[in-house]
């Protein structure tokens, strides 16, 4: 593994012991909300990173997937916090 993969890894795993924190602490939903974003998005980059890393690029199709439930997740949960967080 080069350095700037391992540069890279450290990073990554810094962000998100950050946004876990935030979203533990809160203090309100949307944060959380933006928070649970974030992780998955630094998941994806995670998953990119090893297959860069053991030249598996199948893993890339997982990242896509997870990106995409993601985005629709981030979505409903926009949709429920606009509504009041109403049912």
């Amino acid at each position: 593994m080069s350095p700037v993969m391992h540069i890279a890894a450290a990073l990554l795993g810094g962000a998100l012991l950050l946004a876990v924190g935030r979203l533990l602490r809160g203090p309100t939903l949307p944060d959380r909300v933006v928070a649970l974003d974030l992780i998955s998005t630094l998941v994806v980059g995670i998953i990119c990173m090893c297959a860069l890393v053991f030249d598996q690029p199948v893993y890339l199709r997982d990242a896509l997937v997870l990106a995409v439930v993601s985005f629709l997740g981030t979505v409903a949960f926009a949709y429920y916090v606009a509504r009041g967080g109403k049912p």
